[in-house]
């Protein structure tokens, strides 16, 4: 599998959310295996609106695949390890 280099996932967040919490170890496993391949950045909407109003973030869980800074993908809500890694591609 080849991944392209400077890809960033935003995984927009909420603690009270419920399929966050049940994505959270997959997001877990994504950023252990594609160590040093992609950089993942959680965000969690309560404590910074400001990020989420700026990806047009309506629902969360949210995911935003940025590769050199622009948006190449997006998925909203629960998602299976294999679509996220589609998604990364």
């Amino acid at each position: 599998m080849i991944l392209i280099l400077m890809v960033k996932l935003l995984d927009f967040w909420a603690s009270w959310c419920g399929p966050c919490r049940m994505m959270s170890p997959v997001i877990e496993e994504l950023e252990k295996e594609l160590s040093g391949k992609i950089e993942v950045e959680k965000i969690n909407v309560d404590e910074n609106q400001a990020k989420a109003s700026e990806y047009g973030v309506m629902s969360i869980p949210t995911y935003v695949v940025l590769k050199d800074g622009k948006e190449v993908g997006r998925k909203i809500g629960m998602t299976s390890k294999e679509d996220l890694l589609k998604l990364l591609q």
